[in-house]
């Protein structure tokens, strides 16, 4: 029997509770699941680096015990890592229906790169659709509380990072300084 190899790839800048939910089930559909972080992304206001990031999703992996589930740098075209990795079937997430543009054109993309790679789209749980990465950064930069839509490593990471780089954390503005980090 042929061992089943998925790659779920993002940014995960930094992985939200959405996020694991796509890791976790996809980790209970194939044999062997390889989250893919990538190095570099066109994303302006990223917070954490590629090593913090691989670091998030290892802990929060490990805390949850998935031991079917690895976590490597994407430093290449998806295609191109997939091949590198025997893998044949790529897992997204949709949110809403505003994803499905972008990772429809993605998918079609990839196809016509290496057709023997599928990629299938599954929905985070409701309760963590609508969470982004991008609302956790500004979450966070207002000193918000992020706990419910982070694992407790990442938000521990987000803690000790705006700790150490108080330039990034946003004082006023729409959603308002909690105070949640000084703690």
């Amino acid at each position: 029997m042929k061992e089943a190899t998925a790659v779920y790839p993002g940014t995960f800048d930094p992985m939200t509770k959405g996020h694991f939910d796509l890791i976790r089930r996809s980790a209970g559909l194939f044999d062997r699941l390889i989250v893919a972080v990538a190095g570099i992304s066109p994303k302006p206001t990223r917070l954490f680096g590629i090593e913090e990031r691989l670091e998030m999703v290892r802990e929060s992996i490990a805390e949850e015990g998935l031991g079917n589930v690895t976590v490597l740098p994407l430093d290449c075209l998806l295609v191109e890592f997939c091949r590198r990795h025997g893998v044949r079937a790529v897992v997204r997430g949709l949110r809403a229906y505003s994803d499905f543009e972008y990772e429809f054109q993605m998918a079609l993309t990839n196809r016509r790169l290496a057709p023997e790679v599928e990629t299938l789209f599954l929905m985070p749980n409701e309760e963590h659709s609508y969470i982004t990465a991008s609302t956790v950064r500004e979450v966070a930069r207002y000193g918000g509380e992020t706990a419910y839509f982070v694992p407790p490593c990442v938000e521990r990471h987000l803690r000790a990072f705006l700790a150490a780089h108080p330039e990034q954390r946003i004082q006023g503005g729409a959603i308002g300084n909690t105070g949640a980090f000084d703690r």
